[in-house]
């Protein structure tokens, strides 16, 4: 039975990534922002472990984990949590920058730092849900963007160090993907919002489930999921 570790487990893809891992009877560990939500997390997947910590504070996440208890051994740390702020760069505020950079990417990397040893004893998987946003920049998606390419080097490096502990990385680039995200970003835009033009999260949770199920004789590094309709 393995042990999966996500962040984002509340709704849009990390809900039903939490869903379909439950569904094979693995061990969930949830990470959540208090202790209120970590109890609403309890609720939706009976049999779950929750962990609290804010990922808005990167730098409290080593004192908050040490007065719990993570897992001994983690097969995987799935990364799906992510905030988004639109504007230009001649409007965008210093405290939207670092919010962003704070969940999006400081934050990752500090968490997948304090569990490396448990992923390394049983050369688990590093799973970033990364964006197209961190290939490529538009107009308005400047500080979101730089968060995720930032991500998606934090990515690289980890792989290239950790491929000798056996521990594999994978980045997941979704397009536009139906949450409540994309319903966040559509109100920023001042574009009507439909579900129907964009990707399921169950189609990025397969392409994530693919990387996790594949032999260890090969390892997915990056996984590009763009709408297909």
């Amino acid at each position: 039975m393995a042990a999966h570790l996500i962040t984002g487990a509340g709704s849009g893809i990390g809900a039903v990534l939490a869903e379909r891992l439950a569904e094979r009877g693995d061990d969930l560990w949830l990470l959540a922002r208090d202790a209120r939500r970590a109890a609403e997390l309890r609720e939706r997947f009976p049999g779950a472990q929750t962990l609290v910590g804010d990922l808005g504070t990167p730098a409290k996440l080593s004192w908050a984990l040490g007065h719990q208890a993570p897992p001994i051994e983690l097969d995987s740390l799935l990364h799906v949590a992510g905030i988004v702020e639109l504007g230009p760069v001649g409007e965008l505020p210093v405290k939207a920058w670092q919010d962003t950079l704070n969940v999006n990417l400081v934050a990752p990397a500090e968490l997948t730092r304090l569990l490396l040893p448990s992923l390394r004893l049983v050369r688990g998987h590093v799973v970033f849900v990364n964006s197209g946003a961190g290939l490529r920049a538009s107009a308005d998606w400047s500080a979101y963007a730089a968060s995720k390419h930032g991500l998606k080097a934090l990515a690289d490096s980890l792989r290239a160090e950790e491929h000798g502990h056996g521990v594999r990385v994978t980045s997941v680039y979704p397009g536009r993907t139906a949450t409540a995200m994309q319903v966040k970003v559509h109100q920023q835009e001042g574009k009507e919002y439909d579900a129907g033009q964009w990707i399921e999260p169950e189609s990025v949770v397969k392409a994530i489930l693919t990387a996790l199920d594949v032999p260890r004789d090969a390892e997915i590094t990056d996984i590009t999921v763009r709408p297909g309709r």
